[in-house]
């Protein structure tokens, strides 16, 4: 785990996102950010290790039992960046507008290589859901 790669991809002169740090804590938060940047897709972030594992879902997080959607592992982001919010300006990484979509606690059910497996007690999404490494750094996220 480690904050390099998030980091150098920002200017923190002129952006508003946390440059953060990692927290030596245990934490059991998810965030999903609704992100307006190149092309419209939410950020789907669960604290684990002292960071927000990260990943881009195009489609968004599915809400219905058995449908599968995309999600690309990202870089890390420091677990600041739960509240975040706010616009990127034009010039940097991700530039466009960010919104919190839903947040929550999850409950940690299983996690190896291939799966994890997770309840989400979100406002909006509620109820077990999978991350299932297919190839690389794509992933399919469904709810069980």
């Amino acid at each position: 785990m480690t904050l390099k790669k998030y980091q150098a991809k920002r200017k923190f002169a002129s952006t508003p996102e946390p440059k953060g740090k990692i927290k030596k804590t245990v934490g059991n938060r998810f965030v999903v950010q609704k992100h307006q940047a190149t092309h419209l897709h939410y950020d789907f972030r669960l604290e684990a290790d002292g960071v927000l594992k990260s990943w881009a879902v195009p489609k968004g997080v599915p809400e219905v039992k058995g449908v599968k959607h995309l999600a690309v592992e990202v870089e890390d982001h420091p677990v600041s960046y739960i509240n975040f919010k706010g616009v990127i300006p034009v010039g940097n990484y991700g530039a466009g507008m960010v919104e919190i979509w839903d947040k929550g606690k999850y409950i940690l059910l299983e996690k190896n290589k291939k799966a994890i497996k997770f309840i989400l007690k979100g406002k909006i999404l509620q109820g077990e859901y999978v991350l299932f490494n297919f190839k690389g750094k794509n992933w399919l996220i469904f709810k069980v």
